[in-house]
């Protein structure tokens, strides 16, 4: 199993900037994630993929962020961050970090990121 602890979000007024952080946690081999990620789920909206980082560190993008977030990890923390430059109104949602081990993906809790315009 896995456990997602995300921290980092908060309130931010359009263009600037926050930085998210997700500790990973397995009962079993680290090396047993496949990749770790971030989805985001707006008011109203459907949850939808943000970002991602396999074990090789080959990292995919939703259009909307590309060129304004960047995704990385650190394997020797188990840890994956999210850096968001030059955030917009319509950024504003709940990010939740993932983890896909095989055809299985776990969430975490969540943490709200507000922009406002």
């Amino acid at each position: 199993q896995v456990r997602l602890v995300e921290s980092g979000g908060g309130l931010v007024q359009a263009g600037g900037s926050l930085r998210l952080s997700c500790a990973a946690s397995v009962s079993g081999s680290i090396f047993s994630i496949n990749a770790l990620g971030w989805d985001r789920q707006a008011p109203g909206k459907q949850r939808e993929l943000v970002a991602t980082i396999s074990s090789g560190g080959s990292t995919n993008y939703a259009d909307s962020v590309k060129g304004r977030f960047t995704i990385s990890r650190d394997n020797t923390k188990n840890t994956v961050y999210l850096q968001m430059n030059s955030l917009k109104p319509e950024d504003t949602a709940v990010y939740y970090c993932t983890a896909a081990q095989g055809f299985t993906k776990t969430w975490g809790q969540g943490t709200q990121v507000t922009v406002s315009s």
